[in-house]
């Protein structure tokens, strides 16, 4: 135990002179994390000098770490149950100096001086998908990239708990900790009947200290998964302030220790253990941090950019094996480039995605079309009109197996957010199950109110349907909407 105090102490003192690190920016000047504590609080509009607490985590960028001390950047990343710990002591002792006298009063006026840490940047081989969380990253720190397909509801976990005891007029407290904490081990979750004495004890609820909880699913991106096989996701649990970070269908990055959870077996202790991540920060992904355009792929851009008839060459870059179809192809890499999204001043939202729905006579290349807008496509969904339903599309409510508690999972149009959703066999489908993909293609959202849950999904996508004419065979006599 006093090696291990020691080791703290040492691991303290080193991060305490990170935080006091003067970073220097060509051009930009000096540069601290003392600066960057402003970022935790913000003024109160209308109120002059008024602030409040908008995060109680300080977000940390890797490649400041690595700068100041990679050994001390290796020894966070692979053993963060002793880093964080002495990570976090090193922060309030920061604050509690007086470096930002504005935080440490509003910390001081709450009566809680509790700031986490979060990490954001790359993270080299610890960068991994659900699929490749295995063993060997075992109460590591690891950075997942997924998207979110399960939320559940937020919900209070006990954190001190306070019991009154009529014997001796006394209160008395007690603090739980579970396999998500990292100080100390893990305690039972039982409440104290009686005091040492054997007095009976009272608990006193209001008077309980409680965190927010949160657990949420989060898959593979589809792009990333191999061809054939089921997407791999992995359980995240959130706590405090990074509860209702993400919602299903957003692809986010989570950093998080990766920890087992020991199971039972009809009252044998199970030797395969369930492992989750424990999150320390969430990051949204957007468009533009999903696509990677190096130099030479800009020069090459500008460089097609400059010929008269790029439209054309667009048309027979896509698909080349297939003969044909010179039109059909240039309007789908039109569907694939998309239009402008617009937000007007009155808050009416124009969306900039074009939706298509190819038909032609059976064996003219329709599926292989959609199959070429997939591989293009950096982010693609692909289903059948005959194997999907209508809340297969959009989203479902569930019943967690665990808790009992109702919870949203995304359909394939929610997953494929600022994506193309492929549809084949779109004649295939029933009436009622088409109608349900409407709202996605005129208001791109998907609005939810069943089983007492009532919110709106975004689902911002091109659909491309492809379907066969009526009675097999292409009439032009006949009107397309029959």
């Amino acid at each position: 135990m006093e090696d291990y105090s020691e080791v703290r102490v040492q691991l303290t003192r080193r991060f305490s002179d990170f935080l006091q690190y003067e970073f220097s920016t060509p051009g930009q000047g000096s540069w601290s994390y003392a600066r960057a504590l402003e970022d935790l609080y913000e003024p109160i509009a209308g109120s002059g000098k008024a602030y409040r607490i908008k995060s109680r985590r300080l977000m940390v960028a890797e490649h400041h770490l690595r700068k100041y001390d990679e050994p001390l950047l290796v020894q966070l990343l692979q053993k963060p149950l002793e880093c964080l710990p002495a990570f976090e002591d090193a922060l309030q002792n920061f604050v509690k100096s007086g470096v930002d006298p504005v935080l440490l009063r509003l910390l001081e006026e709450t009566g809680n001086m509790n700031i986490s840490i979060g990490l954001k940047g790359d993270f080299g081989r610890h960068e991994v998908s659900p699929r490749q969380l295995t063993s060997a990253f075992i109460n590591q720190l690891v950075c997942v990239f997924g998207i979110v397909t399960k939320c559940s509801l937020v919900r209070p976990k006990l954190v001190t708990s306070v019991h009154y005891s009529e014997g001796t007029k006394e209160y008395i407290t007690q603090q739980y900790r579970d396999v998500t904490s990292l100080r100390g081990a893990p305690t039972g979750a039982s409440y104290p009947q009686f005091d040492s004495a054997g007095n009976p004890l009272t608990t006193e609820f209001g008077l309980c200290k409680y965190i927010d909880n949160q657990t949420m699913q989060v898959q593979e991106l589809p792009e990333t998964a191999p061809p054939g096989q089921l997407p791999h996701s992995t359980e995240i649990i959130l706590e405090s302030d990074l509860v209702d970070g993400a919602k299903p269908g957003d692809r986010v990055s989570i950093v998080g220790i990766y920890k087992p959870l020991a199971g039972k077996q009809s009252g044998s202790v199970n030797a395969v253990y369930k492992a989750v991540l424990v999150g320390i920060s969430v990051h949204k992904l957007n468009k533009d941090s999903q696509t990677k355009v190096t130099m030479a792929d800009a020069r090459e851009i500008k460089r097609l950019a400059q010929r008269p008839r790029v439209l054309d060459l667009l048309g027979a870059s896509l698909a080349p094996s297939i003969y044909g179809h010179d039109i059909i192809k240039k309007g789908l890499a039109l569907m694939l480039f998309g239009g402008l999204e617009k937000t007007l001043e009155n808050g009416t939202h124009l969306r900039g995605d074009i939706n298509a729905l190819m038909v032609g006579d059976p064996g003219v290349a329709k599926s292989q079309l959609l199959r070429a807008v997939m591989n293009i496509a950096p982010h693609a969904v692909s289903t059948t009109g005959r194997g999907s339903s209508g809340v297969g599309l959009t989203a479902a409510v569930t019943t967690d197996g665990e808790t009992g508690e109702k919870r949203l999972e995304a359909g394939a149009m929610v997953l494929a957010d600022r994506g193309v959703v492929c549809i084949d066999e779109f004649d295939k489908m029933s009436d009622q199950d088409r109608v349900a993909i409407h709202e996605v293609m005129e208001q791109q959202t998907v609005t939810i109110a069943k089983a007492g849950i009532h919110t709106s999904l975004n689902a911002r996508c091109s659909v491309l349907a492809a379907a066969n004419p009526l009675y097999g065979s292409y009439d032009r006599h006949i009107s397309v909407t029959r």
